[in-house]
């Protein structure tokens, strides 16, 4: 099996960067982590993918001022480097700019921690719970120019206790992260996922089975 070489970006601990070196390990897995690349170097999840015998790079956005495509070029020059060809962002917290993301064009993936298309932007799970709503979760997508509004490749959904706080609905969607993240990724390196018409079919998936509904009826 000739395996896709992917970079993760991270900018902190890197807990979904975890969860996907751990599935690469699986001789099956259609994608193998070649590198780690952060834009802090202080970012915790570095030394969890040196441990993992991943190699590691950091391109640091403070030194490059202002000038954001000067930052992206920077680490276009090294994700060629290293033979790159698809990226995962796992808690990158740099918005991208379109001349990155077109050439990255359904190559670049993402992890959000809502089901989209709802709560867009940050602090989802506060935001979910002052909506009321009953179901939460995290969804994996296309990186487009717009923040976090490309093809939706998976998501998983958790339920949302009445006694939730912000807190205890995060952690409870991170395994849920930590699930669909490398399954994601492997439907696009084994190039099971296509676009149409703005939307991702997956080949070989059956229909949903079963159902959520809070609260259990």
């Amino acid at each position: 099996m000739i395996k896709k070489r992917v970079a993760v970006l991270i900018s902190g601990r890197g807990s979904n960067m975890a969860a996907l070196i751990e599935a690469a390990r699986d001789a099956g897995f259609p994608a193998e982590i070649a590198l780690v690349l952060s834009n802090r170097p202080a970012a915790a999840g570095l030394e969890l993918a040196r441990a993992a015998g991943i190699a590691t790079v950091v391109v640091d956005h403070a030194i490059q001022g202002p000038d954001r495509e000067a930052f992206e070029r920077a680490m276009q020059a090294v994700l060629e480097a290293n033979r790159i060809e698809l990226i995962c962002l796992a808690g990158f917290l740099r918005l991208l700019t379109p001349w990155f993301v077109r050439r990255w064009h359904e190559r670049m993936i993402n992890i959000h921690p809502a089901l989209l298309p709802a709560f867009k932007g940050l602090d989802t799970h506060a935001r979910a719970l002052a909506a009321g709503v009953k179901i939460h979760g995290a969804s994996v997508h296309f990186v487009v120019p717009e923040m976090d509004a490309g093809p939706i490749i998976a998501q998983g959904a958790v339920a949302v206790a009445d006694d939730d706080d912000a807190a205890t609905l995060a952690a409870r969607v991170l395994t849920i992260e930590h699930r669909i993240y490398p399954a994601a990724l492997a439907l696009l390196a084994a190039g099971r996922v296509t676009v149409v018409d703005g939307r991702c079919r997956t080949e070989g998936a059956s229909g949903a089975a079963g159902h959520l509904i809070v609260p259990p009826i």
